[in-house]
């Protein structure tokens, strides 16, 4: 049996944050535990986030794995897709892009198709976000028959809203995602899309479908009824060159959601949608595959693992291909480190002791790059000035020229003159003594009451939050993030976590700004 698993990861380093990292090998220890835990053949990671200059050892090189990753060129800590093979069953080929522009000619997976309609620019463009890896397998079948299985583990992009140029980047992406796939299948290899393809395709698989504007006419779910074959196969239905192997299997199962709200906390209710699929030719998925399944139990990303079982074996290549991690010069100790350079070799020195001279003896210390003279002349001492320089000290000294007072002369002492006073009979003195006590006392009574208030102030805490109109239970305090007019405004809403309107445990729809505009 062969066993694919597809996780959205949201950041390779994020689930390794609970888990104790003290060095790489503890690091690579725990990223073993995790691909261990999925007990897949092979893991598809996508939204990685990490680029090839933060990439380190333990996360690219895991024991009894071969990893291929494609990488951001455009940003850091965005995008990326990383393919997790055992060695059980390492490809014979691997490739990063969809389009070829990153090809090596070495050990790719070739059969891009006609993508004339693509300048060779917007190819460049759609493919430097890292977003692409394909790796090509021989597999086996129960007849004994072997074949060729190619993966393409990819991460499309996210068509936001207020950005209309992304949804015409998305559309591209999900063009040339077809074209390569096509194109493989044409070439008589058997062929699986899986990862997060960020567009929810039915209303099953969308929590709160009917609230959406147009939701059949989306162009990205147009793109899905076209690539894909209809569940069930109804008489009259359009016939796509692949299948949804989760509605294969499960054509009517509700609330099969892969990524929820983290802000909202909806994956508590199961109030999401479904947005990682494994698709496959329709061959491969009627024949082959035996189940199809989610993993939502999985934490650590905002998506849950997604995967599938196929009934045939996976024939290990006996190289990995050029592609694979462990090749990088960084990684394989091809590549110079500036440490290199910087730490001396330790060997013994040779001393040689040449002829004696009569004022003074001189060794000669031979390393292995370079000879130096050490003469046993002794020094002169390096606190004596040999140019007679004066110490500075000196220029502080009083000088000469100035008139000095004799020790014999005294200076006459002129009588100190203090102010008039009036003399104050005791009386005055009392009655002085007692108000200016007063004024004291009122003084550090009214500094003793500034300071009560001012700390007081400081450290009475928020005010209380309003109750929501639903529960009668304390707000939270939100932070409008959207650009417009009222972006930066802060507002009160329930607290409880999002979830269907029918259900009573869901958050209701109590709002109330904290400040008026």
């Amino acid at each position: 049996m062969l066993r694919v698993v597809s996780w959205n990861i949201n950041g390779i380093r994020s689930p390794l944050q609970g888990l104790t990292c003290q060095g790489p090998s503890n690091c690579s220890t725990a990223l073993r535990r995790i691909l261990d835990k999925l007990d897949a053949d092979i893991v598809c990671l996508q939204e990685t986030k990490v680029t090839r200059d933060v990439l380190t050892e333990p996360l690219a090189v895991v024991e009894g794995y071969n990893s291929y990753f494609s990488f951001s060129r455009s940003r850091g800590g965005y995008s990326g897709v990383a393919t997790f093979c055992k060695d059980s069953a390492t490809p014979v080929a691997a490739e990063e892009g969809l389009s070829g522009v990153f090809a090596t000619q070495n050990g790719d997976v070739g059969c891009y198709g006609n993508m004339n309609e693509f300048t060779q620019e917007e190819l460049r463009v759609l493919d430097s976000e890292g977003r692409a890896v394909l790796t090509q397998h021989k597999i086996r079948t129960l007849e004994g028959k072997e074949k060729t299985l190619t993966l393409i583990n990819v991460y499309c992009p996210h068509a936001d809203p207020g950005r209309p140029e992304r949804l015409t980047f998305k559309m591209r992406f999900y063009r040339l995602l077809q074209i390569r796939a096509e194109a493989l299948l044409a070439a008589g290899s058997h062929v699986i899309i899986l990862g997060d393809l960020n567009t929810a395709h039915r209303p099953i698989d969308h929590c709160d479908a009917g609230s959406l504007e147009c939701f059949e006419e989306d162009p990205g779910r147009k793109w899905m009824d076209y690539l894909l074959s209809s569940p069930g196969m109804e008489a009259g239905s359009h016939t796509g060159l692949f299948m949804d192997s989760y509605r294969w299997f499960h054509p009517k199962q509700e609330r099969a959601f892969t990524c929820w709200s983290v802000v909202s906390g909806a994956r508590h209710l199961n109030y999401g949608s479904r947005l990682d699929y494994v698709l496959g030719d329709r061959s491969l998925v009627i024949d082959i595959f035996q189940s199809s399944f989610l993993l939502p139990d999985v934490m650590g990303s905002d998506h849950c693992p997604v995967g599938a079982v196929l009934n045939v074996s996976c024939v290990p290549a006996k190289q990995c291909p050029a592609l694979c991690t462990r090749f990088l010069p960084e990684f394989a100790g091809t590549q110079l480190k500036i440490l290199r350079f910087l730490v001396p070799l330790e060997q013994e020195p040779v001393r040689v002791q040449t002829v004696l001279q009569p004022s003074h003896q001189i060794q000669v210390q031979k390393h292995p790059s370079k000879a130096r003279m050490h003469s046993t002349r002794p020094r002169k001492s390096q606190g004596v000035s040999q140019r007679n320089q004066k110490n500075l000290m000196s220029y502080f000294q009083p000088s000469s020229s100035l008139p000095q007072p004799s020790p014999d002369v005294e200076l006459p002492s002129l009588p100190l003159v203090g102010p008039l006073t009036i003399p104050k009979t005791p009386e005055e003195v009392t009655v002085a003594t007692v108000v200016e006590d007063k004024v004291k006392v009122s003084e550090a009574k009214n500094e003793k009451e500034v300071r009560t208030s001012f700390w007081k102030s400081m450290l009475s805490g928020p005010s209380p939050m309003p109750l929501c109109g639903g529960h009668r239970e304390p707000c939270v305090m939100r932070t409008v993030k959207k650009a417009g007019p009222n972006l930066g405004r802060q507002f009160y809403m329930c607290a409880r976590p999002r979830g269907p309107p029918s259900d009573p445990s869901a958050r209701c729809n109590f709002f109330l700004w904290s400040r008026p505009s």
